[in-house]
């Protein structure tokens, strides 16, 4: 299934859900002096051009981060964020956009380390270029593989140091990524039980993306999900209308950061009356 590029949906309402958490956690992670990897299954290019003919075309970020841009009295957790965007924008105008690898490799230290697979040939292509142009200590602490990252995560569990966050995000174009998906999350807590595991799933109008949260829930004893809405399902029962993070052995300081935020980015991100979030966690 190689026909999903994530450029055409970069900094849409789930980017700005995934990535306000991923930073909270990668910005714990590294409170610690000893090391830690990230491993993203599903890394795409890296970085994107929010004005290039891919983002442009639906031009989704400008219902995401578009709407946060100028924001000033935004919550902690999204602030952060902002704060992290803006370091690509150094002009002020909204032009570029931090996937997850790049927002891990700012937060990464000169021993932690980062591990991306890629199995799109053309998003895997660019995501090299792009790796390449950050050159040094980016390059050394960077491994790329083009293959499939359901597998290619196991092999790579435990990390040396012990410690570390594993992304799970595919495109779920392919309904057998909700399978794979709860299939990847047990089989990595079995490896390697102590990391921080981060799925991030669409709320489209499939049953899969219904019952996969609740298939997690039986995966670890501590969680916490997190789900936006941002507006009713489309009648013709296309079309993204809300996202989730589920999040195993997450930090402790997250839950109180999500409920001062979610109230907050609802009300900014609401396409309409139907906008709602959820918030449930278990410590096990």
């Amino acid at each position: 299934m190689f026909s999903y590029r994530h450029a055409f949906h970069a900094g849409n309402h789930a980017d700005v859900l995934k990535h306000a958490i991923l930073i909270h956690v990668l910005d714990y992670l590294g409170q610690k002096d000893a090391p830690y990897w990230v491993i993203d299954t599903h890394a795409g290019a890296g970085l994107y051009r929010l004005d290039s003919d891919w983002a442009s075309k639906n031009a989704e970020f400008a219902d995401g981060v578009g709407r946060l841009w100028e924001s000033a009295d935004a919550p902690p957790l999204v602030a952060r964020y902002l704060e992290r965007v803006r370091d690509y924008n150094r002009d002020g105008r909204l032009r570029h956009y931090p996937g997850s690898p790049w927002l891990a490799l700012d937060a990464l230290r000169e021993h932690d380390r980062l591990r991306l697979f890629e199995a799109h040939p053309t998003e895997a292509e660019v995501l090299v270029s792009n790796l390449e142009k950050q050159g040094g200590l980016a390059l050394r602490q960077t491994t790329i593989y083009d293959t499939d990252g359901f597998e290619g995560m196991k092999a790579l569990l435990p990390p040396p140091p012990r410690r570390g966050l594993v992304v799970i995000d595919p495109s779920y174009e392919d309904k057998q990524d909700y399978r794979r998906v709860a299939l990847a999350l047990k089989e990595g807590l079995k490896r390697f039980a102590t990391g921080v595991y981060a799925v991030w799933y669409p709320q489209v109008q499939r049953r899969e993306s219904l019952e996969l949260p609740r298939q997690l829930e039986k995966a670890g004893k501590r969680w916490l999900h997190v789900s936006l809405s941002v507006r009713k399902p489309a009648a013709d029962g296309f079309g993204l209308h809300g996202s989730g993070m589920f999040l195993v052995n997450p930090p402790w300081t997250l839950a109180a950061q999500l409920k001062e935020a979610m109230p907050w980015l609802t009300q900014q991100l609401a396409q309409d009356e139907r906008a709602r979030y959820t918030l449930d966690s278990a410590e096990g």
